[in-house]
C-alpha cells in the first residue's frame, strides 16, 4: 500500500480549449516554484504526456480505465506520484465525454471519480460574456459526484470583457483561478497526430515551456491550485500488479525520434519480468544492441523519417538477418514491413505499407488465432489504434473488435506481434512476463 496525496485534474469543456496548454504550463511553473510535480494524462494518448515529461523532469503515465480496468487507475496514479509533492492528470476531450466498445467509459469525470480529485475546468471565453455562467452551470450540476474546484477562462479578449466573465460567475460561487489572455506562448506546433512530439525539437519545446510557465504564473493563482489539490482526501492504494519474472533476457527497444510512442509501465513491466532493456536509435545506429534476444518496436512517425530508415541499410539488414522474439506496434509495424511509401524496409513483415489520409482511430479488442509472444490463442488483449497509414495486406492474425465493428489485421506467429494495436500493461503486465519468457528460450 502507498499513499496517494494531493492532487488535481485539469478538464476542458470540450477539445481545443486549452487543457494541454494550461496543464504543461501549470506544471511547469509549480515545478519552477520548487515543487516535486507529477503528471498523468487520461486515456491512451502519447503526445501530451511527454510534454508533462519535459515540464515535471518525470516520467509521464496514462490513466485507462478502459484498457487497464477501474480497478488500477488509482495504483497506477499512485505509481505516477511516488516522490512527488502533486499529482496533475490531464484530461481528454471534454470533462464527460469518453469512447469505448464496452464497459467502463475512460471520460475525465470517471478518472476523477476513481481518483476522488477536484477538477479544475478550462473555457475557451473568447466567444461568450454572460452565458459563460450557464456553461460553468451546466458542468458543475450536471454530475453531482464530480467536483468542480474551480475555472480557468482561457482567450480572454481584455479587461472589459474578464470583467464581464467574473461578474457573470460570481453568482455561482465557483472560483476563477487563472485568467489567460490570447498570447503567441499559446500556440503550439501541429501536425496529422496533434501536437509534435516533444523529441522532435526538444530545445525548442524547453524555451517555449519555460515562456508558457511565465505566463501561467502570472494569470494564475498558483498557490490556489496547490490547496485545491490539498483538499484531495488521502487515499492508501495498492501497488500495480507486477510481471511473474521469467529468467534474464536483453530486450532492444527502438527508440529516437522516430519511435518515442512507448508506455513507461511496459518498459516497467519488461524489466519486472527480467528484461534488461537495450535502447537503440533505428536512424543512427548500424546494428541491433549486441546480444539482444528480443525487440520491442512501439509506435511513433516513422513515415516522418522514412527515408532516414531506409538509409541504415545496414541496421535492416541485421533485423532481417535475426530471428528475434518481436513485439512490434503501429510505427513499428511500418518499420519492420517491406517498404513504406516506395521506401525498402526491414521485410521482416511481408507487406507493403503507404500513408492515407483517413484516420483509423479507437479501442479494440484483440484476438489472435494462434499463440504467440504475448499472449495464447484466443486470448484477448485491449488496446487502441490511432494511425493514417495502411499496410497490403493488412494481415489475418487478428480478430479486431471496436465500435465500428469487427475486421481482421495484423501479423503474429509463436516469435512475433506485429500490429497497429497499442498495448498499456499497467492493468495486466502478463503478456509481458510472455514476453520474456519467449525471448529466454
Amino acid at each position: 500500500m502507498a499513499p496517494l496525496g494531493p492532487r488535481l485534474v485539469i478538464a476542458g469543456t470540450s477539445s481545443g480549449v486549452g487543457k494541454t496548454t494550461v496543464a504543461t504550463g501549470l506544471m511547469a511553473a509549480l515545478r519552477q516554484r520548487g515543487l516535486a510535480v507529477a503528471s498523468a494524462k487520461v486515456g491512451p494518448d502519447f503526445i501530451d504526456p511527454g510534454y508533462h515529461a519535459l515540464a515535471t523532469g518525470r516520467s509521464p503515465r496514462n490513466l485507462d480505465s478502459w484498457i487497464c480496468g477501474e480497478a488500477v487507475i488509482a495504483p497506477l496514479a499512485g505509481r505516477a506520484a511516488a516522490g512527488a509533492d502533486l499529482l496533475i492528470v490531464e484530461g481528454v476531450m471534454g470533462l464527460f465525454d469518453g469512447a469505448a466498445v464496452d464497459g467502463p467509459v475512460s471520460s475525465t469525470a470517471s478518472i476523477a471519480g476513481l481518483l476522488a480529485a477536484p477538477v479544475v475546468l478550462v473555457v475557451d471565453a473568447a466567444a461568450m460574456s454572460g452565458s459563460v455562467a450557464a456553461l460553468v452551470h451546466g458542468f458543475t450540476t450536471f454530475d453531482p459526484d464530480v467536483v468542480i474546484g474551480g475555472v480557468i477562462l482561457n482567450r480572454v479578449g481584455s479587461e472589459s470583457h474578464e470583467d464581464m466573465l467574473r461578474r457573470a460567475l460570481g453568482p455561482l460561487g465557483v472560483p476563477v483561478l487563472g485568467v489567460l489572455r490570447r498570447d503567441g506562448a499559446f500556440a503550439w506546433r501541429d501536425r496529422h497526430l496533434g501536437l509534435v512530439p516533444v523529441v522532435e525539437h526538444t530545445d525548442d519545446v524547453r524555451r517555449s515551456l519555460e515562456r508558457l510557465a511565465a505566463v501561467i504564473a502570472a494569470g494564475t493563482d498558483l498557490e490556489a491550485f496547490v490547496r485545491l489539490a490539498g483538499t484531495a482526501p488521502r487515499l492508501e492504494v495498492p501497488d500495480p500488479p507486477r510481471a511473474e519474472r521469467h529468467g534474464r533476457a536483453r530486450v532492444a527497444v527502438a527508440g529516437g525520434e522516430a519511435f518515442d510512442f512507448v508506455y513507461r509501465d511496459n518498459l516497467e513491466a519488461l524489466e519486472q519480468a527480467g528484461a534488461e532493456l537495450l535502447p537503440f536509435d533505428p536512424l543512427e545506429d548500424r546494428s541491433l544492441p549486441e546480444g539482444a534476444q528480443g525487440l520491442y518496436a512501439g509506435g511513433g512517425f516513422p513515415e516522418v523519417f522514412a527515408k532516414g530508415l531506409a538509409a541504415n541499410t545496414p541496421l535492416l539488414a541485421d533485423v532481417r538477418s535475426r530471428d528475434l522474439v518481436t513485439w512490434a506496434e503501429c510505427g513499428g509495424l511500418l518499420w519492420l514491413a517491406r517498404s513504406l511509401d516506395g521506401e525498402e524496409l526491414a521485410g521482416v513483415v511481408d507487406a507493403e505499407a503507404r500513408m492515407t489520409d483517413r484516420l483509423t482511430l479507437g479501442y479494440r479488442r484483440a484476438v489472435a488465432d494462434v499463440d504467440h509472444p504475448l499472449a495464447g490463442a484466443g486470448t484477448e488483449l485491449r488496446g487502441h489504434e490511432f494511425h493514417y497509414s495502411t499496410v497490403e495486406p493488412v494481415g489475418d492474425a487478428l480478430a479486431l473488435h471496436g465500435r465500428g465493428g469487427s475486421c481482421r489485421g495484423g501479423f503474429a506467429s509463436p516469435r512475433l506481434l506485429a500490429s497497429y494495436l497499442h498495448l498499456h500493461l499497467g492493468g495486466d503486465p502478463s503478456p509481458a512476463s510472455r514476453f520474456v519468457r519467449a525471448a529466454v528460450a
